[in-house]
């Protein structure tokens, strides 16, 4: 698979709509039955790791989880868990567009660390 759309196509148009990030940066986070998630179902309450696809742009924080790391704008990151899915979204300034699946926050733009 090379592109989001083309995942897409794949697993169904049903899932979580591609995050955006205030400074640009996008990816797909996905928690779905048969995914690489915990828990491995549908609709869970909260899930502790979920899948994350096709970054816009190589992000060192998701290397670790990366199927294929030589391509890492091309690839599936396998069980990714949701606080390093949530350290990504605050280094990007925060969704500005797009979902995420129960248990990572959904960080805004309008969300401030203290120093």
């Amino acid at each position: 698979m090379g592109n989001v759309n083309e995942f897409f196509s794949v697993v169904g148009t049903n899932r979580n709509r591609l995050v955006v990030c205030a400074d640009g940066f996008t990816m797909s986070v996905q928690a779905f039955e048969g995914g690489y998630c915990t828990p491995g179902i549908n609709n869970a309450n909260k899930y502790t790791e979920v899948e994350v696809g096709f970054p816009s742009k190589p992000e060192e924080l998701l290397m670790e989880w990366a199927e294929e790391p030589d391509r890492p704008t091309q690839t599936v990151y396998a069980y990714v868990p949701v606080q390093v899915v949530t350290n990504v979204l605050v280094k990007h300034g925060g969704i500005v567009d797009g979902e995420v699946p129960r248990g990572v926050a959904p960080i805004g733009v309008h969300f401030v660390v203290d120093d």
